[in-house]
């Protein structure tokens, strides 16, 4: 393990418990991989609404998209075995296919580079309004037209890897559920997922939930229904831990996996960028990658009624970060990417040195919290209300236990002037002076500001 990476897991937990609680989300999981060892494990919120039922780690979730790199893989499988190439035409697999569909590659069809609809003419199982589509209806869709020529630009499917899955039916002579589960779940290591609903009785399994807006409170949508003849692009149900060791595993140095080396180079590496996208992302064979603060990372993200995921494996780290959500407004994709901006921070600074390592803690005041983050050396004095916390964060340099120098800030700071621990009796910090500025820990804050408020509220006139 990195002698960085317990700190900023611990520091990622804190942030994330904050960001919960400001954005007011029903709940999430937190799970941390390195190099195949599940370091963390974290939940936070409920997992029903209605109920108020804590959330745990072992809560299912639907993953969604994340369905479509255990499909991918499978495929990668079975061209290990020699039962099919990348380059084949899809239509040597499936029969009765138009000709343009079945001429496609299955190659074409894992980098979303087919050509075909997205969801089909009318997706109106993604609104719940009718059940998603068995094998029947998804050949009604796959009859319509290419929307645009094979090969010539990367265009996401879902109706693609339902095609995928027909393939992989066709190809073992057994349904696309058992199969996968028993060739890459369970391979895998894996006992907390499945390739669609139902889950076996009396297993936990979050549910999903709308955002407040347009219905004024969030609403349950339970999202147990099965995916069908989709399971192979969206019906996947599991947890933030074993996402994390799935995608892990996928990576090609990593030790242990259902794949060789060589398949997993060729599923993460960057085919296809994905166009007209901000972010920089590129898709390759059921993965998503990019670039964050120089740190290349694959993984894929889901979303579903009510859920939303997201998973990223940084191989410089070796390390694999998963937030499953149970609402649709979840922001798993901001706060994995928040986490690996914090891991970046503790990567390139180190662990706190012995002489800092006690200026921790978040502090208080009227307007918002700081957290002070001890790195190597130098104490950051960060925003857990920022989706990216470190950004522009003040620094410290500490002079002795107790008293220390805004070392560096921004020109609206306090750069430059002093920064002091008031203790009590027994050694514990129990305010922070940042400059001018007096911080609390959030009780002390509370009863203060309740104490003032409640002495000067004007009692009513009866």
């Amino acid at each position: 393990m990195h002698e960085w990476l317990p700190e900023a897991v611990r520091y990622a937990e804190q942030w994330l418990g904050y960001q919960m609680r400001s954005n007011e989300q029903p709940g999430c999981v937190l799970a941390v991989v390195d190099g195949g060892d599940l370091v963390l494990e974290r939940a936070f919120g409920i997992a029903d609404i209605a109920t108020g039922t804590p959330l745990t780690p072992a809560h299912r979730f639907r993953v969604a998209s994340h369905s479509k790199t255990f499909t991918a893989a499978a495929i990668m499988k079975l061209h290990e075995a020699g039962r099919l190439h990348l380059d084949d035409p899809i239509g040597t697999h499936v029969a009765d296919l138009s000709p343009d569909v079945a001429a496609v590659t299955i190659s074409q069809l894992l980098s979303h580079t087919a050509g075909l609809l997205r969801d089909g003419i009318r997706a109106v199982h993604w609104q719940d309004r009718q059940p998603f589509l068995d094998a029947a209806a998804l050949r009604a869709e796959l009859a319509e037209p290419l929307t645009l020529p094979a090969n010539s630009r990367q265009k996401y499917s879902n109706v693609g890897f339902g095609l995928l899955g027909l393939a992989i039916e066709a190809i073992t002579g057994e349904a696309y559920g058992a199969w996968i589960a028993r060739e890459i779940v369970a391979p895998s290591g894996l006992e907390a997922t499945t390739p669609d609903m139902p889950v076996p009785d009396g297993t936990p399994i979050a549910t999903g939930h709308s955002g407040t807006l347009p219905f004024g409170r969030r609403l349950a949508i339970p999202g147990h229904n099965p995916t069908q003849a989709l399971a192979s692009a969206t019906g996947f149900v599991s947890t933030a831990g074993d996402l994390a060791r799935f995608i892990g595993s996928l990576d090609p140095d990593a030790a242990v996996s259902v794949l060789s080396p060589a398949s997993r180079r060729e599923m993460t590496r960057r085919h296809w960028r994905v166009p007209d996208d901000s972010s920089g992302r590129h898709y390759g064979l059921g993965t998503i990658s990019g670039t964050r603060q120089g740190h290349d990372w694959f993984g894929h993200s889901g979303a579903f009624q009510g859920f939303i995921s997201r998973t990223a494996c940084v191989p410089e780290w070796g390390v694999t970060v998963s937030i499953v959500t149970n609402s649709i407004d979840g922001l798993a994709n901001p706060w994995v990417e928040g986490v690996l901006g914090i891991f970046h921070h503790f990567a390139r600074h180190g662990a706190a040195a012995p002489g800092v390592a006690d200026w921790t803690g978040r502090w208080w005041t009227y307007w918002t919290a700081f957290d002070l983050v001890p790195m190597g050396s130098t104490v950051f004095v960060t925003s857990p209300a920022l989706m990216h916390p470190f950004t522009d964060a003040s620094e410290l340099t500490v002079a002795s236990p107790t008293e220390a120098r805004i070392a560096r800030a921004n020109g609206f700071g306090a750069h430059g002037e002093a920064a002091r621990r008031i203790t009590d009796a027994d050694g514990t910090a129990i305010a922070l002076m940042l400059g001018g500025t007096e911080l609390l820990p959030e009780r002390a804050l509370v009863v203060e500001v309740e104490e003032r408020v409640n002495r000067t509220t004007p009692t009513p006139q009866l």
